[in-house]
């Protein structure tokens, strides 16, 4: 396979702390300063498109620029990034590693490797192409959601081990650092919010496309009426589609009035044209990202109370067309190896639109 074809991460590329953390006016302000002054964490999972270098001899010959982008939630990097820029009330971190390596809005399995060993074996079975269910063990895909092969899947006992530690190594040098620097952020954010009260969010912010891609390139093939996106954004608290509790084990991660207003909030910063424009758990409900801080911050409850201190967290999964624009997803419906230009107005019209949406929902609070 020609390396060029594909997006490659360095070789030995370690990322830090202070390169995946973003915050506006960083030459004139500390990031304690930033977070002093900000309500909201935004961690984006799955913005990472670029493939560490170390991994480039287990990847499927067949990959492309297109598939390898189109399996990630590329678009939230630019806009977040963008986002944070013109927005003192936000501070973001951003995975710098695909999904492919590990996916960190699942659970982390507790053993990696085997994990990863069991999907590969799965996909194995099933043959290219092939639908298969990764469920329990999807933390690492071998596949895309279209069952393209991502991993060209040794034959060998040896050559799978090698694949298998690749992967575990190579997550810590940037996945790693990744959800390392969320957490550390957010126990910044807490320490900052429990000193002096006020409100403290975080949000997990996504995209997915309602269609998926063939074997030719093109993003083309509908997914299924209950898993597409609503046309701007679907925001998720693991609740129902008020935002109300729908299972006494699985808590709101945000409260259902506020959640309410947050989407209210997003109506109006994106001059929506109908209500269904926003919807609440549709499709999803959230997942890995938001659970954990909801149950963090569901443990910290009387803390946060007498502090005077409200906490939330939801995820927000973004319409890829929109976030994209039509000449993009045109240009995506077509047959193609490469991915598509940013528009950077465009990019900077939806960071713009999302400030708003936050401002309107701290306003209306």
């Amino acid at each position: 396979m020609n390396a060029s074809r594909l997006d490659l991460i360095p070789r030995g590329t370690v990322f830090t702390p202070e390169q995946i953390t973003h915050y506006a006016d960083p030459d004139t302000r500390t990031l304690e300063q930033a977070i002093s002054d900000a309500d909201l964490l935004v961690a984006t999972p799955h913005s990472g498109a670029a493939i560490p270098e170390e991994l480039f001899e287990f990847l499927s010959p067949a990959l492309t620029r297109r598939l390898q982008y189109d399996f990630s939630d590329v678009a939230t990097a630019s806009i977040v990034r963008r986002w944070a820029e013109i927005d003192p009330r936000i501070v973001a971190v951003i995975n710098p590693h695909p999904r492919l390596i590990r996916d960190p809005n699942r659970r982390k399995p507790d053993d990696v490797r085997a994990d990863l060993a069991a999907a590969i074996s799965r996909v194995r079975e099933a043959g290219q192409w092939q639908k298969v269910d990764l469920t329990g063990v999807d933390a690492i895909r071998p596949v895309t959601f279209s069952f393209f092969p991502i991993l060209e899947i040794p034959e060998t006992e040896d050559g799978l081990q090698r694949l298998v530690d690749a992967f575990a190594e190579t997550a810590e040098q940037g996945l790693g650092v990744y959800e390392a620097t969320r957490e550390a952020l957010t126990e910044m954010f807490l320490e900052q919010g429990l000193e002096h009260g006020g409100s403290f969010t975080r949000l997990s912010f996504h995209d997915t496309m309602n269609t998926t891609t063939t074997r030719d390139g093109a993003v083309n093939v509908a997914r299924a009426a209950s898993d597409r996106l609503p046309d701007v954004v679907a925001l998720s608290n693991r609740g129902d589609h008020d935002g109300e509790e729908r299972d006494p084990e699985d808590r709101p991660t945000m409260d259902p009035a506020a959640l309410r207003t947050l989407a209210a909030a997003h109506r109006e910063g994106f001059e929506v044209a109908h209500p269904e424009a926003v919807l609440l758990n549709q499709p999803y409900l959230g997942s890995e990202e938001i659970r954990a801080a909801g149950a963090r911050f569901g443990a910290m409850r009387a803390e946060a109370d007498a502090a005077g201190l409200r906490l939330g967290a939801v995820q927000a999964e973004f319409l890829r067309e929109y976030l994209l624009g039509p000449a993009a997803v045109a240009e995506l419906h077509e047959p193609g190896k490469d991915w598509i230009t940013e528009d950077p107005e465009h990019i900077d019209a939806i960071a713009y639109a999302c400030k708003r949406a936050w401002d309107a929902f701290r306003a209306a609070e």
